[in-house]
């Protein structure tokens, strides 16, 4: 007796979409719930070092901004420590080294208020070069997207820093340099994240 078996079919992939900003950043979507959104505040008014802002746009295939993304950056204190039990030492009180921001819906600007951070030791690769990590989700992303921004007045470093270095081509490792400016004295770095096409960003499977 030859018995039927049913098998299930797989569930198609599902983009963010524009849930995401319901779930993770409702005041842009029209709700409030917060009296401030979640991880607005990186650093907080205690963190010594060096002010900054980080800018950019993120860019598709064609060249077109990206006007409903959400990204999610992790960094270290200016001592090189991280906000958690295993980030290497204390930080200073309010201050959580993550932060949630969304692109301008008109724009597709982002940026973000924080404080330049340390080298880091990284986990059996040495000494890393001070760096923010960066986390991209979209619609139209099916997986969210994992880059670094580093700083190009870091040079030294970023010549010895171990995971820039597994990426062989200098111009591939120029798409993880923020460039460094100034705006009404205040410190700014530009980073365009390219999606597709000529210059993509590196992007990194963690």
């Amino acid at each position: 007796m030859t018995q039927e078996l049913n098998y299930l079919k797989e569930t198609p992939s599902q983009t963010a979409g524009p849930y995401v900003h319901i779930g993770l950043a409702p005041g842009a979507a029209g709700f409030d719930l917060y009296k401030q959104e979640l991880g607005w505040d990186i650093a907080g008014p205690n963190a010594k070092g060096e002010r900054i802002r980080i800018e950019g746009i993120v860019i598709d295939g064609t060249g077109s901004p990206v006007k409903d993304v959400l990204l999610e950056a992790w960094q270290a204190n200016a001592d090189g420590n991280y906000a958690h039990p295993e980030g290497g030492g204390d930080v200073e009180q309010g201050f959580r080294g993550w932060g949630r921001v969304i692109t301008d819906f008109e724009t597709g600007e982002w940026g973000f208020n924080t404080i330049k951070p340390g080298s880091t030791q990284g986990r059996n690769v040495g000494t890393q070069a001070p760096h923010i990590n960066l986390w991209i989700v979209a619609r139209g992303i099916n997986v969210g997207l994992n880059t670094r921004i580093y700083f190009d007045d870091e040079a030294e470093a970023n010549a010895a820093d171990p995971v820039l270095n597994l990426v062989e081509w200098e111009r591939r490792r120029a798409t993880l340099i923020a460039k460094r400016t100034e705006r009404d004295g205040a410190v700014v770095y530009r980073f365009d994240v390219k999606l597709q096409g000529e210059d993509e960003t590196v992007f990194f499977d963690i």
